[in-house]
């Protein structure tokens, strides 16, 4: 017997759906930050923390708060929401410093 796309991810409606596929590509931009810094890091023979990390973090961040929200769950709101305010604010340190 074949399933339904709607039964693989255990969802009973299109839109539901939709919003796991949200919040899938929000974990792999999110997951996708450590291959860039491990990539960075080989490259520099040193541990490096590159400026892309902080804006997949936000991204995924950012995507992931989003289908928390939607899904109502008050710790995966709090857990994304509290990360979030780390990552901006590691941004905005970057680019005071540069200034």
């Amino acid at each position: 017997m074949k399933e339904t796309i709607l039964e693989i991810f255990h969802v009973d409606s299109p839109t539901e759906a939709l919003w796991v596929f949200i919040g899938l590509a929000g974990q792999l931009m999110f997951s996708a930050r450590f291959i860039v810094q491990w990539i960075t890091s080989e490259r520099a023979k040193k541990s490096v923390i590159p400026i892309a990390f902080w804006y997949l973090s936000i991204g995924g961040g950012l995507i992931l708060l989003s289908y928390a929200i939607y899904r109502r769950d008050p710790v995966f709101i709090l857990g994304q929401s509290m990360g979030l305010s780390i990552y901006l604010r590691n941004i905005f340190l970057i680019r005071a410093e540069n200034r």
